[in-house]
Order: C-alpha cells, then sequence, then structure tokens
C-alpha cells in the first residue's frame, strides 16, 4: 500500500466554500481522484483555512511541521497537493521545503504539475523557478490589492475591515461582480458620544489613554466585541483620522466624507500634538500637562531657574502631637528641584517651594493676560498677530532665497570644474565631482520647495486669518470658563 498524506490551503477564510479552483473543496476532490486513479491510499489530510503561502513562514505553519515530523517518522510515502504553490509561495524557502520531504524519503506530487524530483540540476532549477515565479505571482497579487484599495479610497469608498468604534456597518448602494450587496458605514448614535468625550477629556483636561480606558471601563463600556477598554484601543481611537470624516489607506486620504464626522479638526489636531509631546516629553519642553490627576497646576511643565532641570510635584505630610495628645496631621504640596534633591548636579537654588505660592502666582498672571483677551477686539488681536507673522515668514522667505542663490553659484562652480577634471587639471576626480554636484542639487531642490512653500503661505493671507481667527475663539473660550473649570481644564488652559 503507498500512504499518502494530503495538503490543501487556501490563502483567506472566505475561499473556503467557493468554486474557485484554489479552494479546498476543489482540492479535495482532485486529490481524492488523483490518488484513485493511481492505486494509492490517501490516510491523512490536513487543511489550512486563510494561511498566505506568501506571507506566513513554514516554520509558523502547523501542518508543514506535522508533516515534517510525519516524514521523519516514516508515516507516509507520498506528499499529495493540488499544485507545488498550496506548500508556500516564498522564494527563498518553499523550494527547499520540497526538496527536504524528497531528502526524507517522501516523494512529492502535484494533481496538474506531476511529481518533483531532484535526479540532477535542470530538476534543483525547474524546482527554484516555479516557486519564484509563485512568489512573482503573490507579489504582483498584493501589489494589484493595495493599489486597489488606494484607489478606492481616493474615490471615498468603503474598503472594509474592523469597524471602528462609534461606527456601524450598513446595506450599501454598491453591489460587486457576483451581485451581492456591499456595505458601508454610518455613525453608530449609542458609540458617537462616548468618542467625543473620550477626544474632550484627552484635550481639555488631559486625560491619558489608561485613565481614559480606567473610566470608561468604570461605566461599564465595552468594545464592539465586548471586551474592556485597553491603552492601546484609545490610542487607535485617537490617532484614527476616520473620525473627522476621512478614510485612509497608507498615506492616502479620501475627500471629505461629511456624514462620517464625529470630530472637528481642530480638536483631531490638539490631539495628535499631544500624543506626540507625552512622546518626545524628555527631549524637549512641553506644552501640555503630563499629568492632570494631581492639585499641582504646573507637574510637568516648571522648571528650575537655576540649573534648568525639571521640578518634581510632590508632597509631604507635617504631623506632630499637641499638647492635649491629638495628632496633628496635613498634607502640603510642593515642587522640589530633581537635580538639588538628588545631588546630581551643582545646583544654587533652593530645593523645595510651596505649591500654594507658585500656583498662586501663576493663577493670578493667567487671570491677568485672561482679562485683557476679553477686553480685545477680534479685529485688533488678529491684525497685530498676523503682522507678526508676515514679518517673521519674510525674514525666513530673505534668508532661504539667499541660500538658494549660494548654492546655485556652487553648482555652477562645480559644474564649470567638469572639464577641468576631465583634461587632469583640477584637484578633484570626476567622481568627487559628481558627488557633490548630486548633493549640492538635493540641497538646491529643499530651498526651492521651501522657498515655494514661503511664498504660498505668505500669499495664502485668508487661510493665516483663518487659523489666527480659531486661536482667538479658544482663548477667548478660555477667559469665559477659566475661573468655573474643572482642576484638569485649569491645567491644560495654563500650559496651552
Amino acid at each position: 500500500m503507498i500512504r499518502v498524506h494530503c495538503l490543501y490551503r487556501v490563502s483567506t477564510k472566505r475561499q473556503v466554500n467557493k468554486s474557485d479552483e484554489n479552494d479546498i473543496p476543489i482540492q479535495h476532490a482532485a486529490c481524492h481522484d488523483f490518488a484513485n486513479l493511481n492505486g494509492w491510499t490517501i490516510t491523512r489530510e490536513f487543511y489550512e483555512k486563510g494561511v498566505s503561502g506568501f506571507k506566513v513562514s513554514a516554520e509558523k505553519r502547523d501542518s508543514i511541521q506535522d508533516l515534517k515530523k510525519a516524514a521523519e517518522k516514516g508515516a507516509f510515502d507520498i506528499l499529495l497537493v493540488y499544485m507545488f504553490d498550496r506548500i508556500g509561495r516564498i522564494e527563498y524557502e518553499t523550494p527547499f521545503v520540497v526538496e527536504w520531504f524528497v531528502k526524507q524519503g517522501v516523494r512529492v506530487w502535484s494533481v496538474k504539475e506531476g511529481e518533483q524530483r531532484f535526479d540532477n540540476h535542470p530538476d534543483k532549477l525547474i524546482n527554484y523557478v516555479r516557486f519564484w515565479q509563485a512568489d512573482g505571482e503573490s507579489y504582483k497579487t498584493s501589489m494589484r490589492v493595495k493599489d486597489c484599495m488606494r484607489q478606492m479610497t481616493e474615490k471615498g469608498i468603503y474598503t472594509g475591515g474592523v469597524t471602528p468604534f462609534g461606527y456601524m456597518t450598513v446595506p450599501g448602494k454598491r453591489t460587486n461582480k457576483n451581485g451581492k450587496e456591499l456595505i458601508d458605514l454610518a455613525i453608530d448614535p449609542t458609540e458617537a458620544p462616548i468618542v467625543r468625550m473620550i477626544f474632550d477629556k484627552s484635550v481639555r483636561e488631559g486625560y491619558g489613554s489608561y485613565r481614559l480606558a480606567s473610566m470608561l471601563n468604570d461605566m461599564d463600556i465595552r468594545t464592539h466585541n465586548g471586551s474592556k477598554f485597553q491603552c492601546n484601543t484609545i490610542n487607535r481611537i485617537i490617532k484614527n483620522q476616520m473620525y473627522c470624516g476621512y478614510y485612509t489607506s497608507g498615506d492616502i486620504v479620501s475627500p471629505h466624507i461629511p456624514h462620517l464626522q464625529i470630530i472637528d479638526e481642530e480638536t483631531f489636531d490638539q490631539a495628535q500634538k499631544i500624543i506626540q509631546q507625552r512622546i518626545n516629553r524628555n527631549n524637549q519642553k512641553t506644552q501640555i500637562a503630563l499629568n492632570t490627576k494631581g492639585k499641582t497646576l504646573l507637574s510637568g511643565n516648571i522648571y528650575c531657574a537655576h540649573c534648568g532641570s525639571h521640578m518634581i510635584a510632590t508632597s509631604a505630610v507635617d504631623k506632630y502631637i499637641r499638647k492635649d495628645g491629638s495628632i496633628y496631621e496635613q498634607r502640603r504640596q510642593r515642587y522640589i528641584c530633581s537635580n538639588k534633591s538628588r545631588n546630581c548636579k551643582s545646583c544654587e537654588g533652593q530645593s523645595v517651594y510651596a505649591f500654594n505660592k507658585i500656583d498662586g502666582a501663576i493663577v493670578q498672571i493667567v487671570n491677568d493676560y485672561l482679562a485683557r483677551i476679553k477686553i480685545t477686539a477680534k479685529s485688533v488681536a488678529l491684525e497685530k498677530r498676523y503682522q507678526t507673522e508676515i514679518a517673521d515668514m519674510k525674514l525666513q522667505q530673505r534668508e532661504v532665497s539667499q541660500k538658494n542663490r549660494k548654492l546655485k553659484d556652487s553648482l555652477a562652480n562645480l559644474s564649470a570644474e567638469i572639464s577641468k577634471s576631465l583634461m587632469g587639471e583640477s584637484q578633484f576626480t570626476p567622481d568627487m565631482l559628481s558627488m557633490a554636484i548630486d548633493d549640492t542639487k538635493t540641497e538646491l531642490q529643499k530651498t526651492e520647495d521651501k522657498l515655494a512653500q514661503l511664498n504660498y503661505e505668505i500669499s495664502n493671507n485668508q487661510g493665516a486669518m483663518k487659523k489666527l481667527d480659531h486661536y482667538y475663539d479658544q482663548f477667548h473660550c478660555w477667559a469665559e470658563e477659566f475661573a468655573d473649570a474643572s482642576p484638569e481644564e485649569r491645567k491644560m488652559i495654563v500650559c496651552k
């Protein structure tokens, strides 16, 4: 009896019950017919449903590993597949997997392509070329799918995938080539307010992902699959541009889709800045409150004026026994210089500062600024700020123009040096000049791009005024809210 083990594989689970030439029912029937025709006995069958032979290595495929163990024990004589690419499609791996089975005394057969032998060098070459071609076909298929997804995204068409929190799937107006109705996304009226609350807490009160997840879990709110919220779930929500009404695919962004917008773009942009500043908090001074839980107003954003190090918000307990035997106990908040307290670096300042004195002075200054904002007309405030921005941009424009002229002169000089170099009259070799010219051209392109951007920004007065108009409204809103704001909101306003 010739013992046969069969391997059936499809790349996606959708193919399992369909009538495609690579689907499992077709593979199963063809392998059984082929074995009966040759008088072989199928003793075991291996199924891989939704396993990519192009993306998943043989080392991570249970069926391949089980087949290898069976081959080492001599449990079968022939490995039968519908086509050889069912074993895999990785050009630098799959040919050697096939060769490994043959070396173990297992013959490898394909219903469509016959037996793969290794009797001579051409056999090895054919084996390699077959899987090199299969790898190329998979790569081209992958590229076609990606291009199709990008094109659909550019047209504002939903391409499927996991439904983001805040949305639900609804029957669409489109059908596929088989006439099946496709689905679209719509805002979920019960989840959208939760998404707005997540962004609001993040931007207005400085809530981090851990605190937001804990808050939602305490409110007994769950994700689409019924799980508790995790930090990474919150981060995915905050970073997802779809909440502004855009589909994204890689670097491709769709046109604006108003009926999918849950969050305004200003709020979304502020949330991204907060995330970025928290990532880079050790590299630069931040403009957000790194911690909004405590009582101190400037936690994470106050620095020692003597040595420049961070001031740490901490607390200490005053405790003593009174004459009557009762115990006096009071917790005091304070700021301490991190260098001074740890003796890491010399600091001439004091170690401890009472938080109520520092925060009281800051609140007074902020109130003075906000009072001035409230009585300043929008037209006056915007005009003054706009003139300052234009002056800054024109200064940058002059500096970049000057650098651009120098690079052009340098490029001309280098080009003139080429003929001398070819005649042996230059101190530079042609290779050295070629590298220098390429580098100069690269720098020149950067300055020209920067110059074009500055020219556009200077001429685009309306865009700049619109941005400043938004900032004025935001500051004016803070001026109205600051006195009655929560401690978290105060911290975020002060830092901004």
